[in-house]
């Protein structure tokens, strides 16, 4: 069934009408690699020295994505950490009890840690430190309405920069293991059983579920978070091929038209590259094609190539679909009543680079976004410098 896994000498992927055309197969029982790869949580070692290589030799885009980067506000080596024990934010981060302390900070150690790669400068690995230690001693929970995205958002990029920084940094890491029980006790129980909300929120969860199950070499969680993620991707990105309504997610019990047309924001008309939340905005909508690219990186460094499924081809539409209005062409009448909110983010480099330089599909509205919007920068929430460690990136 499309959306389950399979195992990836069980795909075969055929080209069709332009269409990925993928077997139906037995899901697979486990996902995870019989030794995990590190660093290995959206970036690979090769994928590092790769860009280490470009921009010491000032080669673009990355030299100029490397110069936004280490110029922007979380690469400050006086940036000072600002940990709480009770993380609360409410809906739309109101409250805001050390959200965005958060998931700035986070953001911060991964940027640093990038930082600390490429330029061999020990400082940045050591800011980089100081910010996950000051984070790990110190935080207990996540409450009111948005804890589980909030975990998510800032439990994405945590394991990022831990990653880079104990498989890279020779340094030495004293509080590692506090950090993975951090990790294990306090973000990984919160994301690991998913949501009902919209389907940014459990694509985000499941992304911070499997960069920690990378992190802390969890099996378990890892082949349980990508189970759910190739259940909500299904539900997430509509194919005409799912037949005449999308996907869903049995636990929503969406059984009836007029339900699944409510949960799509009272879109009534699906076509292929449509998703969940293209008629609430592309804001939100950015955030779930992020995740879905990030959690499909992860998992090919960790040796499953989900591009190649049902995955990589309702990426690779969802990413057409909304980049095709975000350069500016006028919504027809059925789309969302004629009226879009556009913003779709920074979030197009990771599929681009995956379903068109690896794959070779043409994604012409996509390129012509991805190229317009480069160097991309930060959402400020769990995306960051992926023109650096993913344009044209052939690793």
């Amino acid at each position: 069934m499309a959306g389950t896994p399979t195992s990836a000498s069980s795909v075969v992927v055929a080209l069709v009408a332009g269409l990925l055309v993928w077997p139906t197969a037995t899901p697979a029982a486990q996902a995870a690699p019989a030794a995990f790869a590190h660093p290995g949580v959206t970036v690979s070692r090769g994928q590092l020295d790769f860009v280490r290589d470009k921009v010491n030799a000032g080669a673009q885009p990355w030299k100029s994505a490397f110069d936004q980067m280490i110029a922007s506000k979380y690469a400050s080596l006086s940036r000072t950490p600002a940990p709480r024990a009770i993380v609360e934010c409410g809906s739309y981060s109101n409250p805001n009890y050390g959200c965005t302390d958060e998931r700035e900070d986070a953001i911060a150690a991964y940027t640093d840690a990038l930082a600390w790669y490429i330029t061999r400068d020990d400082r940045y690995a050591k800011k980089a430190i100081e910010l996950m230690d000051a984070w790990s001693a110190t935080i207990k929970d996540h409450t009111n309405s948005n804890a589980p995205l909030q975990t998510g958002w800032a439990g994405s990029s945590w394991p990022k920069a831990a990653e880079i920084i104990k498989y890279t940094y020779t340094g030495g890491w004293a509080n590692s293991g506090r950090f993975s029980t951090m990790l294990r006790d306090v973000y990984l129980p919160k994301v690991i059983n998913g949501s009902n909300s919209n389907g940014n929120w459990e694509l985000s969860m499941m992304e911070a579920a499997v960069g920690i199950s990378v992190f802390l070499e969890d099996k378990t969680s890892y082949d349980k978070a990508l189970s759910k993620f190739r259940t909500r991707t299904a539900a997430y990105v509509y194919l005409a091929s799912d037949g005449a309504l999308p996907k869903t997610v049995p636990s929503q019990n969406l059984d009836t038209r007029d339900k699944i047309v409510n949960y799509w924001q009272g879109q009534g008309t699906f076509v292929t590259g449509l998703t969940q939340e293209t008629c609430r905005d592309f804001t939100h909508t950015g955030y779930g094609i992020s995740a879905i690219s990030h959690i499909a990186e992860t998992s090919r460094i960790q040796g499953q190539d989900l591009y190649g499924t049902d995955v990589g081809e309702r990426l690779r539409q969802a990413l057409g679909f909304q980049a095709k209005y975000e350069l500016g062409e006028a919504a027809p009448s059925w789309l969302c009543g004629g009226a879009l909110n556009r913003g779709l983010g920074p979030v197009t480099e990771v599929g681009y680079n995956a379903m068109h330089n690896r794959l070779g599909f043409a994604m012409t509205n996509t390129q012509t976004l991805t190229t317009r919007n480069r160097p991309a920068g930060s959402n400020n929430l769990f995306v960051a410098w992926e023109t650096l460690t993913h344009g044209d990136q052939p690793n």
